[in-house]
């Protein structure tokens, strides 16, 4: 899917030029695709390069996508009041690891940190306004959409999506099924 992106607030060149000057001797956690990510009580994650996809489980024992997190946006335990709340690699992906007390005392870490949060607020948003949306198909390609804008890659006709999410995945995040993933995709 090609798509045009919308400009976003902050620049993702200044948040990675911060972290590099700021923690340049620290060491990256390195992850292939698939792996999880120890969710650590008083400590956030940032991804500095790939993506991690956030799941939940529902009563029901159904895996849930809350969301993707990409380059030079946080996520981890202080983040989220959700239960059975889990974090998996699906690329190869480099993390840094912050704790809270250091974040607190690092001022310009905490804001840059702001950043990327809202990053995330706004595509939760957009993520539940998606599922107010009747007609699954608007569901399906709004979410693509969605994934264009923040994780688009340019390309010579627009923007290419490099995230591979199954269909179940997908009906997962819209609050659908697999097979009408399937049946709307056309695969």
């Amino acid at each position: 899917m090609v798509f045009t992106p919308a400009s976003r607030p902050g620049s993702s060149e200044d948040f990675r030029e911060l972290l590099e000057a700021s923690y340049e001797k620290r060491n990256l956690i390195h992850l292939p695709a698939g792996s999880a990510v120890p969710l650590l009580r008083k400590n956030v994650w940032l991804v500095v390069r790939g993506m991690v996809k956030l799941t939940a489980l529902s009563i029901n024992g159904d895996e849930m996508l809350l969301g993707l997190v990409g380059a030079n946006e946080p996520f981890g335990d202080p983040l989220s009041n959700v239960e059975a709340y889990e974090a998996t690699a699906i690329c190869h992906t480099d993390l840094l690891c912050l704790s809270c007390d250091e974040i607190g005392r690092e001022p310009h870490l905490a804001l840059a940190l702001l950043q990327g949060m809202g990053a995330r607020y706004r595509q939760s948003e957009a993520m539940l306004a998606l599922l107010g949306l009747r007609r699954v198909e608007d569901r399906v390609r709004g979410f693509l959409e969605l994934l264009a804008n923040d994780y688009g890659q340019p390309c010579e006709r627009g923007l290419r999506l490099d995230i591979k999410l199954t269909h179940q995945e997908l009906a997962s995040a819209l609050s659908t099924t697999r097979v009408t993933v399937t049946r709307v995709v056309g695969v």
